[in-house]
């Protein structure tokens, strides 16, 4: 959530930060918030006012009594009740205001950092690096959902038969090749310096509305309703929302954490080869890294999640590409996002596999998540998040990339946790 002092301070740079996200109705929402907090504020002052007269009032009846000025006094105690009684609507006033502006602010997303670029939508954003070497398949290449049945190691149709489409059953060696990725993902972010969670996988809104999931993401959750709780889209939900409300010492940043979970999205479409096999479903596994840190440094750790999730894609050899994202490809509450995408040859197209933002301030507002420096004063962290890595497409991409007239290659680094160089 942006902070009235940002919007204060320089409310033009807001607004066109807020265009280039391709905000509609930008600056009436910014004015709208302005007008809101210039009504709180109003009534504060008129709040502060009244309470210092009431105090003075409380005052003089103790000595006009000592006086023996009985009616006097009565006339204090009744302009007290009047006081109070405007005091009540004027702090009525005051905290409609307040809750009328934070809806307007949560409805509001991240403004984008200066290097991001100008952009509509996906075409628009720009490739920074590529790397890992195309690979030569064999002639006419199976793509991924064909090898997993070929090998038995996804059953689409019974996950459809227990769930529905965009559930796959993982069976066999399909089984274990989803293990020993977790494990392979787990172990790399403990080496660089990750501690471990293990989440829940539902949340309350509270900690929707913290991480920005919520109201933007509403329709895209699944919602319990009877208890009012969420399904994670992402382990960046539950992990980062382990400091709302939290005020962090400066020597105890960065605090760098990661997690397993599965995540569950319903947004996940059913048409079409884009959506085919493990390209998008509504249940899926990922390592999820997250971090906590001060301005200052926010932008150094934002280098080194990238540098860990492209060290992961060179470790499993598969040719990746680097991209970043267009204001208007933007998440809601990113201020700036790196997509690292794999390349499918069977399938001919490229396979997004992570997205690693700073958020800057913006989380941290909306969860009050904040630290204390060594001068003893607040301020706001800034939070980070990046998928290391998301295993639906990471799995096709290593059964389209690997595969043999033998069997599917094992990448390297993953062969200890497969117990094999094959999959046959």
């Amino acid at each position: 959530m942006l902070t009235i002092k940002q919007i204060e301070n320089d409310k033009e740079a807001i607004i066109k930060g807020l265009n280039k996200k391709h905000f509609v109705g930008a600056e009436e929402a910014i004015d709208r918030v302005i007008e809101l907090d210039q009504i709180r504020k109003k009534a504060q002052v008129q709040l502060d006012n009244l309470l210092n007269q009431t105090k003075v009032a409380s005052k003089n009846i103790g000595m006009l009594l000592k006086n023996g000025q009985k009616d006097e006094a009565e006339a204090e105690k009744q302009k007290i009740a009047n006081l109070k009684s405007e005091a009540n609507l004027l702090k009525e006033e005051m905290e409609k205001a307040e809750h009328d502006r934070t809806q307007v602010l949560l409805t509001i997303p991240n403004i984008p950092y200066d290097e991001v670029p100008e952009g509509a939508g996906a075409a628009d954003n720009v490739v920074v690096k590529e790397g890992g070497s195309l690979i030569e398949l064999p002639e006419n290449p199976l793509p991924h959902w064909e090898l997993a049945k070929k090998y038995n190691l996804i059953d689409f149709d019974l996950g459809v038969k227990i769930s529905g489409a965009g559930f796959p059953v993982y069976v066999g060696q399909g089984a274990r090749l989803q293990r020993a990725l977790i494990n392979f993902f787990l172990d790399e972010a403990r080496k660089a310096g990750y501690t471990e969670i293990m989440p829940p996988t539902v949340v309350n809104a509270d900690s929707g509305y913290g991480t920005g999931q919520l109201p933007d993401k509403e329709g895209q959750m699944y919602h319990c309703e009877v208890d009012d709780l969420y399904l994670i889209p992402t382990a960046e939900v539950p992990v980062t929302n382990i400091y709302r409300g939290e005020i962090l010492d400066i020597k105890d940043l960065p605090i760098k954490n990661s997690a397993y979970t599965q995540c569950f999205r319903r947004e996940a479409g059913s048409y079409g080869k884009d959506v085919r096999g493990l390209n998008r479903l509504h249940e899926f596994s990922k390592i999820e890294i997250v971090r906590i840190d001060t301005p200052e440094h926010s932008r150094d750790s934002h280098k080194e999640m990238l540098q860990h999730v492209e060290g992961l894609l060179q470790k499993l050899e598969l040719p990746y590409r680097i991209l970043l994202l267009c204001g208007g490809d933007m998440s809601f509450t990113s201020s700036i996002c790196y997509d690292f995408e794999v390349y499918s040859e069977a399938q001919k197209r490229w396979l997004e596999v992570s997205s690693v933002s700073n958020f800057d301030s913006y989380q941290a507002n909306r969860m009050q998540c904040r630290y204390r420096d060594e001068e003893k004063k607040i301020h706001l962290c800034h939070t980070l998040n990046g998928s290391a890595l998301a295993l639906p497409r990471i799995v096709a991409a290593l059964l389209e990339d690997f595969q043999t007239p033998e069997g599917i290659r094992i990448p390297k680094a993953l062969q200890p946790y497969m117990g094999t160089d094959l999959i046959c």
